[in-house]
Order: structure tokens, then C-alpha cells, then sequence
């Protein structure tokens, strides 16, 4: 694992597998980390197949510095751009889970045609919109912090300071200008993340190559042998297509 020092003295780690590109950056959802089952499987496929890759965990996440409370989708995306522009040569393939959905069209408009794809699982833009009841807006907008229930352990947290970023990020609310290929997994079983959102997404998207792929039987975290399967299987068709 290496790591880099961002201008106010926070480590962002990462890893860096070099090979050909174009380089797959993952992108982990929230409160996730770079060491998830899917990373970890595309980055075995990566080595396997000689493809560049890139995990890194966002400020306050994971292995890297800062707090998680502090963090925000700008300064999140910040950590992405800062992470590809010092260890990447060459362009980049987003591979993005959930909010990291969302961070991937952030960051794709942050570097333009160094971007030549994007791959979505469940991904959530917006949600900070969606993903809440109005009673849990009001509690955030007074309190700064309202905690909700997960199937994944303890309950998972939402701070004022990600909440306004997400208000002001918003991406469904017009055209997307995103132009390269876009493939959106998403399974229809997903009690967090609706598959109507990545439907949402595609018809957002400038891109006319864009393709929605449902697993019927797919939970939010398409962690599963075959979801993992068609997730390297997406992922490989499309940099064959690039």
C-alpha cells in the first residue's frame, strides 16, 4: 500500500497496480473502503489479465487520514482527481459502487476525455434527494447528523457537511455531458439504491453508448460469485470495445 500527502497534510492510501491501460480506477461506495470484495476481485482479474489498476480510499475512509464526519462529495472527488493525477499516466476506465456511482460522473467531468468509461453497480446519484425521509431532512438541517438503520452492521451515519454537498451535486436534475461508453449493473432486488435510478441515469447521460443491466435476483451489494463474474465480464467487454 502506498499513500500521498494532499495540501493540508492528509494521507490518502492507495494501491497501484501497473500494467496496460487504460487504467480502472474503483471507486467504493459509502462508507466503504478499497478493500471490498469487488475491488478485490477486479483487481485479482487486473493482475491476471497485465490491466492497470487503481483502489484508493477516500479522506476519512479506510487506511487513509482525516475524519469521516469532515468528509464531502467535493472533497471526495478532490481525493480521486489528486490520486490519478500523481499515479496515473495515460486514461482511465471508473468503475464506481454505489455512491461511488455518483463520485465517478463527479469525477469524469473533472477530467474530461481522460475518461474514456464508466461502469456503475448500483450506482446512487443523488440519493442525498431519495434516500431520505423528509422527517430525517429535518432532523439533519437541525441536528447535523441523523444515524439509519443498515443490513450491513451498525447504523450508518449521515453528517450536515456530506448532506449539503450532496444537495449541491445533484446530477439528475438535467443532461449529464458525459460522452464516453457508460455500463450500469444494477440488481432489482436492491432495498437501498431503486433500479430505477440507474434507468434515470442512462437517460441522462449525453452518451448514446449507454447500457442498463439487471440482475433480477441482485441485491444492493451484487457481491455474489456470478454478480462478480458479470461485473469482470463488463468490465473486460468494454476495454476490448475502447
Amino acid at each position: 500500500m502506498d499513500d500521498l500527502i494532499r495540501q493540508d497534510g492528509v494521507k490518502i492510501a492507495f494501491e497501484h497496480l501497473r500494467g496496460k491501460g487504460p487504467t480502472l480506477v474503483f471507486l467504493p461506495g459509502y462508507m466503504s473502503d478499497m478493500k471490498g470484495t469487488k475491488a478485490v476481485a477486479l483487481e485479482a482479474w487486473a493482475r491476471r489479465k497485465g490491466q492497470a489498476m487503481l483502489r484508493l480510499d477516500y479522506s476519512g475512509c479506510g487506511a487513509s487520514g482525516g475524519r469521516f464526519e469532515e468528509g464531502t462529495l467535493d472533497m471526495w472527488r478532490n481525493d480521486v482527481v489528486l490520486t490519478i493525477e500523481l499515479v496515473v499516466r495515460g486514461p482511465v476506465v471508473l468503475v464506481g459502487s454505489s455512491m461511488g456511482g455518483w463520485l465517478m460522473l463527479l469525477v469524469a467531468r473533472a477530467l474530461g476525455s481522460d475518461v474514456k468509461g464508466l461502469v456503475g453497480i448500483a450506482a446512487a446519484p443523488d440519493f442525498t434527494d431519495w434516500g431520505y425521509t423528509s422527517e430525517e431532512k429535518g432532523r439533519l438541517e437541525r441536528y447535523g447528523r441523523i444515524d439509519q438503520p443498515s443490513d450491513y452492521g451498525e447504523p450508518m451515519p449521515t453528517y450536515a457537511a456530506f448532506w449539503q454537498s450532496g444537495k449541491a451535486n445533484r446530477q439528475l436534475t438535467g443532461e449529464i455531458p458525459i460522452t464516453c461508453p457508460v455500463r450500469l449493473l444494477h440488481g432489482q432486488r436492491d432495498t437501498d439504491v431503486p433500479w430505477d435510478i440507474s434507468v434515470q441515469l442512462a437517460d441522462k447521460l449525453r452518451s448514446d453508448d449507454v447500457q442498463v443491466i439487471f440482475v433480477k435476483n441482485g441485491d444492493h451489494r451484487l457481491s455474489r460469485e456470478q454478480d462478480i463474474a458479470l461485473l469482470i465480464a463488463t468490465v473486460e467487454q468494454l476495454l476490448e470495445n475502447l
